[in-house]
C-alpha cells in the first residue's frame, strides 16, 4: 500500500443537535470544533438526522397511503389469472 495517500482515520463525535444526541465513532472527517466527550476531546461533526431523530428509528414514522397505491396498481395492471 502506498504511504501518505490515505486520509487520517481518527475518533470523532457526531452530534444531532435537534435530538440532543451524540456518539463517538471512527471517521476520516474532521472539524475545527473540538468538544469534550466521555472525558476526552474530539472533533465535533454536526449531522441533520441520526438514529435519535429519524422518523423510522425513533418510532414516529407514519405511513400515509392517501391514494391507495395498491388499489391503483391493481387497476392499472389487472391480473391475467396466470401465475409465472
Amino acid at each position: 500500500m502506498k504511504k501518505d495517500i490515505h486520509p487520517t482515520y481518527r475518533q470523532v463525535v457526531f452530534r444531532d443537535r435537534a435530538a440532543g444526541y451524540a456518539f463517538r465513532t471512527g471517521s476520516t472527517l474532521t472539524s475545527g470544533e473540538l468538544i469534550d466527550f466521555e472525558g476526552d476531546r474530539y472533533p465535533a461533526i454536526d449531522v441533520d438526522i441520526s438514529v435519535a431523530s429519524h422518523p423510522f428509528w425513533s418510532g414516529r414514522e407514519r405511513i400515509v397511503d392517501t391514494e391507495g397505491r395498491v388499489e391503483r396498481f391493481r387497476r392499472r395492471y389487472p391480473s391475467s389469472g396466470a401465475r409465472r
